[in-house]
């Protein structure tokens, strides 16, 4: 099977990973979902005209002559509704979020005047009509689309739907996953201290990684390369909508995986990409989910994940920006790189004048995962480039967990 392009691959994974169904839930626990719902508001919001400040309300036009003198005739806290209306020099003191007497077309902040006497307030400034005022429905209109179905459930939004008495939402389902290491190499992370064994960090690492999405994935443990116990810890694994399967992706006659999962009728649509780390990264279906094989080297089981595997359950979540966002960053030293293959450099970053700097976390191994324990962001040098200069610009994929874009800005 012929190796794909990194854009290649990512295409063929989101065409078989289409959003999940909806569920209902509390607002309370929403938080990071994608809603499945249009949300329309059921008030103007605010109900009628508000000052924006603590202050006067007051006629513009009895500010003429300034300085001006008027008489303070109510004094209005937010919540209240004020029969009152304003007459020709008069006002009313006024707290933020309080509703606007009728006759006032104008509020002046409390710093723009100055107390005569108890009842009598001076005006040092002229200021035009409608000066802070919040208009009644400036936030939301009664009846109006306020959130579209797609929409990502951040504080604000969850903000909202609280503001329209929305108490429970129609959400899209995450999917379920289980995480699996294969290879008789590893050391479980309760298992006592072998020194001739390798820890199983990869489970844990690709745990987080699935947790950062907003997903509380299932550990499967190890899998031995035993052909019986391999077959059914992956046939455990493949009642979830995503099994990720860490090692046993080469090609060595103990590598057992993918006829394993073949044997289990699993379709494989690519079993290489092109890009290091992460070169031998696979990817199968079945008729209820999809199967990712990852690479046993932690930092190459890390970058696939980010480039293939994230996307797609952020895509099941039914979210619209599936990629990390990238940023320009100029090169603190020079990387020398041999064609053929898109490459992940993690770097730390920092700032100057100019803007960001990138800078390598040290040894580029994709067995040494303090390289990715380090990294602020991923730096992509193109399978055509030669290498890069110190100085010159290149593309990083932020690793900050948080931020997302819908465009793919990778090329490979």
């Amino acid at each position: 099977m012929k190796p794909l392009s990194l854009n290649d691959a990512q295409a063929c994974v989101l065409q078989r990973a289409a959003p999940l169904g909806t569920k209902e839930m509390d607002l309370l626990q929403s938080l990071g979902r994608v809603l499945a719902q249009e949300v329309k508001s059921n008030r103007d919001h605010p109900p009628y005209d508000v000052s924006a400040m603590d202050g006067y309300a007051v006629r513009a036009g009895d500010l003429a002559a300034i300085p001006a003198q008027l008489k303070i005739v109510a004094d209005i806290k937010a919540g209240e509704l004020p029969a009152i209306t304003l007459k020709a020099g008069q006002c009313a003191r006024i707290m933020t979020g309080a509703k606007i007497p009728h006759g006032a077309d104008t509020v002046l902040r409390v710093e723009d005047t100055e107390a005569v006497a108890p009842d009598i307030v001076q005006i040092n400034v002229s200021v035009p009509v409608g000066r802070d005022i919040r208009r009644q429905g400036e936030n939301l209109r009664s009846g109006a689309v306020t959130l579209e179905a797609g929409c990502e459930i951040t504080p604000g939004v969850l903000g909202i739907l609280a503001m329209v008495k929305c108490a429970r939402v129609q959400v899209r389902r995450r999917p379920t996953v289980a995480i699996l290491s294969s290879g008789d190499e590893l050391e479980g992370l309760h298992d006592a201290f072998d020194p001739d064994k390798v820890p199983d960090a990869n489970s844990y690492a690709l745990m987080a990684q699935v947790q950062g999405l907003g997903i509380q994935p299932v550990l499967l443990g190890i899998a031995n390369d035993d052909p019986v116990a391999l077959k059914n810890k992956l046939a455990q694994g493949l009642k979830y909508d995503v099994l990720l399967v860490s090692g046993g992706t080469s090609v060595g006659v103990h590598d057992f995986v993918r006829p394993t999962l073949e044997a289990l009728g699993v379709a494989m649509h690519f079993w290489r990409v092109q890009m290091r780390p992460g070169h031998p990264a696979a990817f199968g279906t079945t008729d209820t989910g999809m199967v990712f094989c990852l690479p046993g080297n932690p930092v190459a089981s890390m970058v696939s994940f980010e480039q293939i595997v994230a996307p797609a359950l952020r895509q099941m979540m039914g979210h619209g920006r599936l990629y990390r966002r990238t940023i320009q960053a100029r090169l603190t030293q020079a990387l020398k790189h041999r064609p053929g293959n898109l490459e992940f450099v993690r770097v730390t970053l920092s700032r100057d004048a100019q803007g960001y700097l990138a800078t390598p976390t040290g040894s580029q191994s994709s067995g040494v995962l303090l390289s990715m324990a380090r990294a602020d962001g991923l730096l992509v040098v193109p399978n055509e480039s030669a290498g890069l200069a110190a100085g010159e610009s290149a593309t990083i994929q932020l690793l900050d967990g948080t931020a997302w874009q819908g465009e793919n800005d990778i090329e490979g």
